[in-house]
């Protein structure tokens, strides 16, 4: 073993310049295939026959991929021509709903071997979202697809959407484009974009993909490509470089304008005379801040240790800062809670109102309204005193008046009753007096 590793040591020094003629060249092993020549299409897929494989396939093979639950109805409904579709290439199709799963076989009659992962294919472009009559196109052999995960691509929510939504272009026009230049289907659907078409499209769409992902607008790529498909179509520029009738885009970055802060210098002048005269320059050159070699105050944020330091929170114990933050969260929550209170009772305040205040020896009826403001009632106490004892007054005054007219009805009804009894025969008070004197004087008489 020695002896070997001895003699690599020695071939390893000698051979120690790379750049000699002695260094390995290993170009020259590289023989020249009959098949691969200058004229051949590298792009071009043969089309497979059944007579290519006569014998069938010696082991099973077998793929499955999961499904989001709101696909499942829609794979239910259209499971039926998926079977049938695949039955045509000898593909057994398993749909489980249990699972969440969709699986492919190949089977004792299929005869091409990658026919198989046709059908991966397949499945991986319904679960995305593809329609079935587009998926379907999948298992012919000039169609082939790429899923491209761009979830990744960019950090930033907000930026994500942003950038995805420039992808498909207002009303979809963008994506429009792109399909019309490089002959693919694109669908973009949450974190990923699912493409189908040749294999050139399929290059230049996922180039343009992460591009726009990583903030280059997919503009520049369509006004190239179309450039391109004009220069193919003159046979004269087939074999010449394209490069001097392509755009060349530069990244410019935009500078923005800063805020123009203007600067007043006031001088003073006097005369001879004695007059002062003042004379005030605006330039909008930024201001000439004087040098000092002490920081602001604010130079540097203080820290959460200073700050604890600061309030005394640092030399508490950790039972004692538990209470603390218990107090705080309490005193936040009650404020919440009158907050929310107050707007649940603010629904039970009555509103403003209106009525009428008829008095019954007047015709003309007062209208006055109710304010919820304390100074209004304030404003007008005074006027409402004085018309109160108004009513007050004429009120009495009815009553009394109401009074004294009973009374002499009364007064009038007894002598209406006294004449009806002197009319009907009945011996007056008078009478009676005079009868008294009458006897009286009579008696005296007989005395006498």
């Amino acid at each position: 073993m020695s002896k070997k590793f001895a003699n690599s040591e020695e071939q390893i020094n000698n051979n120690t310049d790379l750049s000699s003629p002695s260094a390995k060249n290993h170009n020259k092993y590289r023989k020249d295939k009959p098949w691969d020549h200058e004229g051949i299409d590298h792009w071009k897929v043969e089309e497979w026959k059944p007579d290519h494989m006569k014998s069938s396939l010696l082991e099973e093979s077998s793929f499955a991929t999961l499904f989001p639950a709101y696909r499942e109805k829609y794979l239910q409904q259209i499971w039926p021509l998926v079977t049938t579709e695949c039955k045509k290439y000898g593909i057994e199709c398993i749909l489980d709903l249990r699972e969440g799963s969709m699986t492919v076989k190949t089977t004792r009659k299929t005869n091409d071997p990658y026919i198989i992962l046709k059908a991966r294919d397949l499945i991986k472009l319904l679960a995305r979202s593809v329609p079935v009559q587009q998926a379907i196109k999948i298992l012919q052999d000039d169609i082939q697809c790429d899923i491209i995960k761009i979830g990744g691509l960019v950090t930033n929510k907000e930026r994500f959407v942003k950038r995805r939504q420039r992808l498909v272009g207002p009303d979809g026009t963008t994506l429009r484009a792109l399909e019309l230049l490089t002959e693919c289907y694109i669908l973009v659907q949450g974190n990923t974009v699912s493409v189908m078409g040749p294999w050139k499209g399929l290059k230049i769409v996922r180039r343009i993909v992460e591009d726009c992902m990583l903030n280059i607008h997919p503009i520049y790529a369509i006004k190239t490509l179309m450039i391109r498909r004009e220069l193919a179509k003159d046979p004269t520029l087939a074999n010449e470089n394209w490069d001097r009738f392509l755009p060349k885009f530069k990244k410019s970055n935009v500078k923005h304008k800063k805020e123009s802060t203007t600067s007043t210098t006031t001088t003073t002048t006097t005369d001879a005379n004695g007059e002062t005269t003042t004379t005030t320059i605006s330039s909008n050159k930024p201001a000439v801040k004087k040098y000092t070699p002490f920081p602001p105050v604010n130079h540097q944020m203080p820290s959460k240790v200073d700050l604890a330091l600061e309030s005394g929170e640092y030399f508490l114990s950790e039972s004692a800062k538990e209470e603390k933050r218990k107090k705080i969260k309490e005193d936040e929550a009650q404020t919440k809670a009158d907050v929310k209170r107050k707007q649940r009772e603010s629904e039970f305040i009555a509103p403003e109102e209106e009525w009428e205040t008829k008095s019954k020896y007047k015709k003309s009826s007062t209208v006055t309204t109710l304010s919820s403001s304390a100074d209004d009632y304030d404003h007008d106490d005074d006027a409402n005193e004085k018309k109160q004892k108004k009513e007050k007054k004429n009120k009495k005054r009815d009553y009394d008046e109401y009074n004294d007219n009973d009374d002499d009805d009364t007064k009038h009804s007894k002598k209406h009753k006294k004449d009806k009894k002197d009319k009907d025969g009945e011996v007056s008070k008078e009478d009676k007096k005079r009868l008294k004197e009458l006897k009286a004087k009579f008696i005296n008489n007989n005395d006498e």
